[in-house]
């Protein structure tokens, strides 16, 4: 489809002038009825008319493609977009202009080509600055005409979707507290409980329950046998995220973000925004791949936008589902951090493992986490510092009751490096 384009005010009085030389022209003539005005008038004429002609047909036959790939991205990784723009008409296209449309913060796709003849390529490089999902496109093809006359554009619906996932870091020595949170250790112990991991069977001893005798095994032995259970040695780990909007502090603006430039694939130097929404969603990102990655078993819970929980499971495609929420989650939301512990805290079973991420400087959150560590859930708290990002003081009150119920905790300071700041063991 084309439309024709704003004209700028220099065509405009280029174009108003050759229209004044015509009149001129015209009634010079049919005054002195000498060919020499008419053949000046007629000359104008088809110099409109050639490159009326020429703008019209200049965004024909144009077919414009971009590959992405992948579809997903990480803060602080570049994306790579290829352009392939073809011309699929027997004459040369000359001068066309290409506006990239697309919302990906700093995505500078626009390109100009000086002739294409068959087909031109360009690629575009863009350091990821903001989680999130957006369009990249569409396009706009702007053609003028040599004399700047005329211009006209075409709009190239060549569209895609991009999610950017939250920033992850590497956290080696990220250890979990010896008898605070159990799992990792393919530590084989017998157990009376039922659990979902059957150690063998053995002979039945009076006071066995009747829902653990193995009929099988009876049968084939001619006596009663009952299962033995042992424990997991890979508990649950359920990360919550405090996405209440009161509680954050900072501003993030992506122009004025600038990263450094890295060889194509490679990562840039990792600059979190300075906001504590930012910093949260990375930490709970990383912390998520961290225990993926040792093949745990994790949960996540936030309330944003809205209330969001995935429940535990282990794999890659966990981890995906994860950072896919992370992506939208947007510090939005109006439930506190206290209401969102006390709502999905019921649903922790004994042993399992709590981490909660949060910039709040309210104690009833840890009150809160400390009646879950009586029940048997095994908590730390990860603290985001507030008041080095502008907002309110209180952090280091807060970790001293968590330092005094016995909680493990963690705090992170705006422009501390995240491995070492989560790694180091706090009681």
């Amino acid at each position: 489809m084309n439309r024709a384009a704003p004209t700028s005010p220099p065509r405009d009085r280029r174009r108003n002038a050759i229209y004044l030389v015509i009149i001129v022209c015209l009634l010079a003539g049919l005054i002195t009825e000498q060919d020499l005005f008419f053949n000046v008038a007629y000359l104008f004429v088809g110099l409109l008319l050639l490159a009326l002609v020429w703008v019209r047909t200049g965004t024909s036959w144009l077919h414009l493609s971009r590959q992405t790939r992948p579809r997903r991205a990480q803060v602080g990784h570049y994306l790579e977009e290829r352009f392939t723009l073809r011309n699929k008409g027997l004459l040369p296209k000359l001068w066309l202009e290409i506006y990239d449309e697309s919302e990906l913060p700093g995505h500078r796709a626009s390109h100009v080509v000086s002739s294409l003849y068959r087909s031109s390529r360009w690629s575009v490089r863009t350091l990821c600055l903001q989680r999130g999902v957006f369009r990249l496109g569409p396009v706009r093809v702007v053609v003028g005409d040599p004399f700047g006359l005329f211009q006209t554009e075409r709009k190239i619906d060549a569209v895609a979707q991009l999610i950017v996932f939250p920033a992850t870091v590497n956290l080696p020595a990220f250890v979990l507290p010896a008898g605070a949170l159990p799992g990792g250790d393919a530590v084989r112990r017998r157990t009376h409980l039922v659990t979902t991991n059957a150690a063998g069977v053995r002979d039945y001893h009076p006071g066995d329950s009747f829902n653990r005798i193995h009929w099988l095994s009876t049968a084939r032995r001619d006596r009663l046998m009952v299962k033995e259970f042992e424990l997991d040695p890979l508990a649950d780990v359920w990360i919550m995220l405090d996405a209440e909007r009161r509680v954050q502090a900072g501003r993030f603006s992506p122009e004025e973000y600038s990263g450094h430039e890295m060889p194509l694939g490679a990562q840039a130097s990792l600059q979190l925004p300075p906001t504590t929404e930012e910093y949260g969603a990375t930490i709970a990102a990383s912390l998520s791949r961290h225990f993926l990655r040792r093949d745990r078993a994790v949960g996540f819970g936030a309330h944003g936008q809205r209330h969001q929980v995935i429940q535990v499971d282990r794999g890659q495609r966990q981890l995906v589902k994860i950072l896919e929420a992370l992506a939208v989650l947007r510090a939005r939301g109006t439930m506190t951090l206290e209401q969102l512990l006390a709502l999905e805290g019921n649903q922790l079973m004994r042993g399992t493992s709590l981490i909660v991420v949060t910039p709040s400087v309210r104690e009833g959150w840890v009150e809160v986490i400390v009646r879950l560590a009586r029940r048997g859930v095994h908590v730390m708290g990860v603290v985001v510092d507030a008041h080095s990002f502008g907002g309110q003081t209180g952090a280091s009150r807060i970790t001293a009751l968590l330092a005094a119920s016995g909680i493990p905790w963690r705090i992170v300071r705006r422009g501390e490096d995240l491995a070492l700041a989560l790694s180091q063991a706090r009681l």
